[in-house]
């Protein structure tokens, strides 16, 4: 059965201290929690890891990356690699972000080549999919996500495919406000799965976790985790308040 999941991306937000403050504020709502069974899952910046690995009870909440290099080492300054990702303690990292793949040019071969180097330290990759505001306008929105799918992840065998999450986003409602209404979200996590379906089988689609990313806030939550193909979210900006980052975990 596949693992249903809330997943909070900080972005660039929080100081070192904030972030220690706001993760220990998340884990003490988290131990209320009487259904452990939902998996969170935060996203810290990079400077912020080492330390929330630290401080964080890890069977109730794991830590990923926002991020990792798409080299193994070497000279590339500034860049953070899947190896020093893993040395951390986190054990996921988000991968094909749309602000990485709009604002930093990063294309579907430049995040195949993140996955691959995630796997091979052990980090379980979520993967961001999803369409432009145009792309949605002309109806492009399944050929987009395809697409992305096919040249960033579909040449994964079974058993590298089997430790992916997937995130449809759909960019146009990301920090916008806007939201995909339940039925859109729907009909893209239904067509996202039979995709994985066709590309390995129906057992691997079926225990695929998806998760919706786009404005998913206290209010809309339920009504979009309700869809039996959504699995839960990543969460932008709530995730930055315990108490909404919480309600949406128990949205559930």
């Amino acid at each position: 059965m596949r693992k249903r999941i809330v997943a909070g991306n900080w972005k660039m937000n929080k100081t070192l201290k904030e972030g220690i403050e706001l993760a220990k504020e998340i884990e003490l709502q988290v131990e209320k929690q009487e259904d452990k069974s939902i998996g969170v899952i935060i996203g810290t910046p990079f400077i912020h890891l080492s330390e929330v690995s630290k401080i964080i009870n890890h069977n109730l909440i794991s830590i990923a990356a926002q991020n990792c290099s798409s080299e193994p080492k070497g000279a590339f300054t500034g860049e953070v690699s899947a190896e020093m990702i893993k040395s951390t303690g986190a054990k996921y990292v988000i991968i094909g972000h749309s602000e990485r793949r709009s604002y930093f040019d990063e294309d579907n071969k430049t995040m195949n080549k993140k996955v691959k180097l995630a796997l091979e330290q052990g980090l379980k990759p979520i993967f961001c999919i999803g369409e432009l505001l145009d792309e949605r306008k002309q109806n492009k929105q399944f050929d987009v996500v395809n697409k992305q799918l096919n040249e960033g992840l579909f040449d994964l065998t079974d058993e590298e495919f089997s430790k992916i999450i997937l995130a449809y986003e759909p960019v146009w409602a990301i920090g916008t406000g806007e939201t995909a209404t339940p039925q859109q979200a729907q009909e893209m996590h239904e067509y996202i799965r039979k995709l994985v379906s066709e590309n390995y089988n129906a057992e691997i689609a079926d225990n695929t976790t998806i998760l919706y990313g786009g404005s998913c806030k206290p209010s809309n939550a339920q009504e979009l985790f309700a869809n039996i193909d959504v699995d839960g979210g990543l969460i932008g900006g709530a995730s930055l308040k315990a108490d909404d980052f919480f309600e949406i975990i128990n949205s559930f």
